[in-house]
């Protein structure tokens, strides 16, 4: 199977509510970006997505290319949650090719679980695609990244 990671792209300032900042209007031309690479390559069989908007807008670029893909919300995949716990509830996602559209930090560290790695930081919008037998820890290995053109 593929797991692809996925950081969201540019978002505005911070300001009251982390949970609530949308994407700039170069975040959803990264993310469209990303969706023509990961979609031309890969075709995801389901999309899983963190509730904060600026993840939820990412998202966007993938289901106006692929509009009956299943979409799953995780609330476990929040910049500030478990990297361990997020992956141990991926585990239980179907599907041969799965994007998961997330945040820094835990996007690093998922990455860094399945490969048994040190985190190593997302820029914006980037993807990163393992291949691995099934979703767990230290079961994959990086086959490929695409990074957006970056301000």
């Amino acid at each position: 199977m593929k797991l692809i990671l996925m950081r969201h792209g540019q978002a505005e300032a911070y300001q009251a509510s982390d949970n609530t900042r949308q994407l700039t209007e170069f975040g959803y031309q990264q993310a469209e970006q990303t969706a023509q690479y990961i979609m031309d390559k890969y075709q995801p069989s389901m999309f899983v997505v963190s509730p904060y908007d600026r993840a939820q807008q990412t998202l966007t670029a993938f289901t106006q290319l692929a509009p009956d893909i299943e979409v799953s919300v995780h609330a476990d995949i929040t910049p500030a949650d478990d990297a361990m716990s997020a992956l141990n509830n991926l585990a239980d996602v179907q599907g041969e090719c799965v994007l998961v559209v997330c945040h820094m930090p835990i996007v690093a560290k998922l990455a860094a679980l399945v490969t048994g790695s040190t985190p190593e930081s997302y820029a914006l919008a980037e993807a990163r695609v393992f291949d691995m037998p099934f979703i767990a820890a230290d079961m994959g290995d990086e086959i490929d990244r695409f990074v957006p053109k970056q301000p």
